[in-house]
This record gives structure tokens, sequence and C-alpha cells, in this order.
């Protein structure tokens, strides 16, 4: 039963999120673009999806709902296309020009190169925003991915986030946090 209430506050935040966009970002124009899939969930959504009810003696659920409750907004753009996917590559170079981030790791694999950069918050676990950008390498059905995380939270729980809304590169950041 649980999975299904999950499931359906889900299909709410993807089907809610457009009419939902409130602060503007160097990535926002990334959202009108026809070769680019975007999502984006604010704070207003993740209070709401914190509210659900949901079976909070599951030990996964309690730290799903702890999470939703210190996250602020969440972009990922992604594309198939070289124009929007070169465009992105520009748009990430001048944000961490203008705002410095620490890279947390940097992978590259068969020619997918993943970057994860934060900026921390009062601890070292803690991290304000998080920004990752997959480039999809050569070859056709390869995906170009931009994510936008900002609250104060811990890296690992953003892994279980991406993870349980099957978010684009969220394998990526479960190895990051491992680590």
């Amino acid at each position: 039963m649980k999975t299904i209430v999950k499931k359906i506050v889900v299909a709410i935040a993807l089907i809610i999120m457009p009419s939902m966009v409130f602060a503007q970002s160097p990535f926002e124009k990334f959202a009108d673009q026809d070769d680019v899939t975007s999502v984006v969930v604010n704070k207003k959504m993740f209070e709401m999806m914190s509210k659900v009810k949901m079976d909070t003696s599951d030990k996964q659920t309690q730290v799903y709902i702890s999470l939703l409750k210190k996250l602020d907004n969440l972009k990922v753009y992604t594309t198939n296309s070289a124009k929007p996917a070169s465009e992105m590559k520009s748009s990430v170079a001048a944000y961490l020009k203008a705002n410095p981030l620490e890279e947390l790791m940097r992978v590259n694999d068969n020619g997918k190169n993943v970057k994860i950069y934060v900026k921390s918050g009062a601890t070292s676990s803690q991290i304000k925003e998080l920004l990752m950008y997959i480039e999809g390498g050569s070859g056709k059905g390869n995906e170009t991915v931009l994510m936008s995380l900002t609250g104060n939270f811990d890296l690992d729980e953003i892994a279980a986030l991406t993870e349980k809304m099957k978010l684009p590169g969220g394998e990526s950041l479960k190895k990051a946090s491992q680590k």
C-alpha cells in the first residue's frame, strides 16, 4: 500500500511541477526548449509531499520524509540533442565561474563524463547546493543531464531521493555518497 502512495505522490508532483516554477535560475531557460525534458520541484511541493500520510514505522520512509523537509528546489534537465547539450555545458561553466562550488567527484566511464559539485553547509557533511552535470559522450542515445538541488541536506540522503524518484544520475550520486 505504501508504494502505491509513494507512486501517487510522485505522479502528482510531476503533474503539478510545471505550474509551480517560482524561482528563476540560470538553467531555467532549458525548461522551455523542445529538445529538453525538464523536472522542476519547489519547496512548496516538497512540503506538501512530506505531509502525505505514509507508514512512518518504515525507517526508509522516515528518512525520505525527513529529507523532503530539508529541500528547497530540484531542477533536472535532460536532452539527447547536441545544441541544448552544448548550451547546458556553457551554462554550467558560467555558473561555476560566478558561484564557485567544490568539485566532489569526476568520473569518465566509456565516454560518459559525470561531474558533481557541491556548496557545503554548516558542517562538512551538510550540503546547501548540489550541481551534477553528465555529458552523454559520443554515439546515438547518449543523454546529457543537468541537475541542480538546493536545501540543507546530506549527500547520502540525496542519492536515496534520486533513486526513489527514478531521476537521471541517481546511480552516480549513489556512488559519490559511498566515497
